[in-house]
């Protein structure tokens, strides 16, 4: 007898381990096999979410068929806490798995409603954009000038929206004063801004920032990454540079960045400047006069005049043999590298071409026929818009 009910016990246990293990390879299946999403949905997780909630939200826009198996192999990768909050794109047919992956890496928004402030050198612009989940591309549903326009409804209610994400974009030659001035005019942050930083000493970048940060903060995030690129490219500068410190590099990398926008060109105008000091010449550059007379507080809006190219002050280049005391704005990343490391060229002039770039030379005579050239460029453009 006893024989018989250990056999039945027996019996019972395998099939009960048969039955588990294909309760358990059915669940694998079903959590790494395509998802029923039939088209891309753009999924909201707010602070504080839980899988739970999560699972069931999922459920309810048919990103997942069991909320259930989701929870269990969420447990099972240890990423039961692990969710980030966001907007995240799920993709059609996204599997349990990968679903799990998107809401738990690296945090990073991939969809939704996206407001735009960007600090220029003459403007500030916002602009919101919403991420069509069809074509995958985001599209601009408002934009206006931050100083003078009135903030339109849709600004308003996407601001107002969770899940909106916002972004601060730092334009290469803003100056400080431009900045401050711009950032309190962005109404998410907070905060009294308690001094103007020194000039040059913000990065301009792409910043990801959340509704109620402090100005102050934001800030300081600025001139962290500037002081960091700094730092780098002093420790990874050239040998025979005319720059006796770090400040130097960051008064140098300013006049590169407002003498041109042309990418390819930044090398060849540090290189010019670079020349020039190691020959004892001066500068010359117009964009030192013009800080000198603004003082970096908006633009001129008018030629120098010759009065102002002969006037002795601290940063007219014309007339002093060296740097002016002070960046003349905030240098991008890769006009900071171009001062630390110039193209090795022999050039000590540059004038405009005509087609937004420079004519560079290495002697006077060259250099002559480049002006007269873009002279005529200029005699050419004035009697075309005379004609107009």
């Amino acid at each position: 007898m006893w024989r018989h009910i250990a056999s039945n016990a027996l019996t019972l246990f395998v099939f009960l381990l048969f039955i588990g293990g294909g309760a358990v390879v059915w669940g694998t299946n079903k959590y790494t096999s395509e998802g029923p999403l039939d088209q891309a949905i753009c999924l909201q997780v707010p602070s504080g979410s839980s899988m739970s909630g999560v699972s069931q939200s999922l459920v309810e826009k048919g990103a997942i068929s069991d909320g259930t198996i989701f929870r269990i192999g969420a447990d099972y990768e240890g990423k039961t806490t692990a969710i980030k909050a966001g907007s995240f794109l799920i993709p059609e047919n996204a599997s349990m798995s990968d679903i799990l992956q998107l809401i738990t890496q690296s945090g990073r928004s991939t969809c939704g409603t996206v407001i735009n402030y960007r600090i220029g050198v003459l403007s500030n612009s916002v602009q919101v954009n919403e991420l069509n989940t069809q074509t995958q591309a985001y599209q601009e549903i408002a934009r206006f000038n931050l100083e003078s326009e009135e903030r339109p409804a849709e600004y308003q209610i996407a601001k107002d929206s969770a899940g909106t994400r916002f972004q601060i974009v730092v334009a290469e030659g803003t100056t400080t004063w431009g900045v401050v001035e711009a950032l309190k005019q962005i109404d998410i942050l907070e905060g009294e801004i308690e001094e103007v930083p020194t000039e040059g000493s913000l990065a301009p970048e792409g910043y990801e920032v959340r509704a109620g940060m402090d100005r102050n903060a934001f800030i300081a995030q600025l001139a962290a990454l500037q002081q960091q690129r700094v730092e780098k490219a002093w420790t990874e500068r050239v040998d025979g540079l005319p720059l006796e410190n770090r400040e130097e590099v960051l008064i140098l990398a300013s006049i590169i960045e407002k003498e041109t926008g042309v990418a390819r060109e930044r090398g060849q105008v540090a290189s010019v400047f670079v020349n020039r000091l190691n020959q004892g010449m001066k500068l010359q550059t117009d964009p030192t006069v013009i800080y000198g007379i603004t003082n970096g507080r908006g633009a001129l809006g008018r030629g120098l005049r010759r009065s102002e190219l002969r006037a002795a002050t601290e940063y007219n280049t014309y007339v002093i043999p060296a740097m002016p005391p002070t960046p003349i704005a905030n240098p991008g990343l890769a006009s900071i590298e171009a001062a630390v490391n110039p193209e090795n060229t022999d050039y000590i002039f540059f004038v405009a071409d005509g087609t937004g770039g420079h004519a560079f030379a290495e002697t006077l005579d060259e250099h002559n026929r480049n002006v007269a050239r873009w002279r005529e460029i200029e005699a050419e453009r004035a009697n075309q818009s005379s004609n107009n």
